[in-house]
């Protein structure tokens, strides 16, 4: 008798099993506030790793492009139906709004009191901030902020893809979640 190989791809009714799992033993809501972020494809990006980690919400803030933006839509493939999200709104507003949600708000950006993000606290209710391709978060969303966390880079480059480091930090959130069980 033969045993099926273990390294063949999941069939769609083994990845949904697999992701139910994972599922149940995620408590932790997960929020994104998004400044200014203006590349369609960067949102569509963002709103996707959002929609697959489960975030339960995203606050567009400043000039954000809304994920209905058909470049946007071509990147997220409809996942911006999975996440609740909202209209841009000012930057403060958004993060105000984040704050009475229970949140507690970590930016994602190069600051001088800014921790490792495998450092950083990011377990519980936490809404990531992100800011814009060009000058990452706004003066008034880092004061806002409850903490910042920069992701630590070894190579010749001074930063990521907004999106990428969307990615990267609620990998980390969700890693830290999963790791406590």
């Amino acid at each position: 008798m033969t045993t099926p190989n273990p390294r063949r791809q999941l069939r769609p009714t083994d990845v949904k099993r697999l992701n139910r799992t994972w599922r149940r033993n995620t408590a932790g809501r997960l929020g994104m506030v998004v400044e200014s972020v203006t590349g369609p494809f960067n949102i569509g990006s963002i709103f996707r790793t959002a929609a697959a980690f489960g975030v339960d919400v995203i606050w567009l803030a400043g000039n954000a492009t809304p994920p209905t933006n058909p470049k946007a839509q071509k990147t997220a493939l409809g996942t911006d139906r999975l996440v609740e999200w909202h209209e841009p709104v000012p930057a403060a507003q958004a993060m105000k709004a984040a704050k009475e949600d229970g949140f507690t708000l970590v930016a994602i950006e190069l600051t001088g009191d800014a921790v490792p993000l495998h450092e950083a606290q990011l377990t519980g209710d936490v809404c990531l901030v992100v800011g814009s391709e060009d000058h990452g978060c706004s003066p008034a969303v880092l004061e806002a902020a409850d903490a910042v966390a920069y992701i630590p880079q070894v190579g010749r480059v001074g930063s990521f893809n907004v999106s990428v480091a969307a990615a990267i930090a609620l990998a980390e959130a969700r890693r830290q979640e999963w790791a406590a069980l």
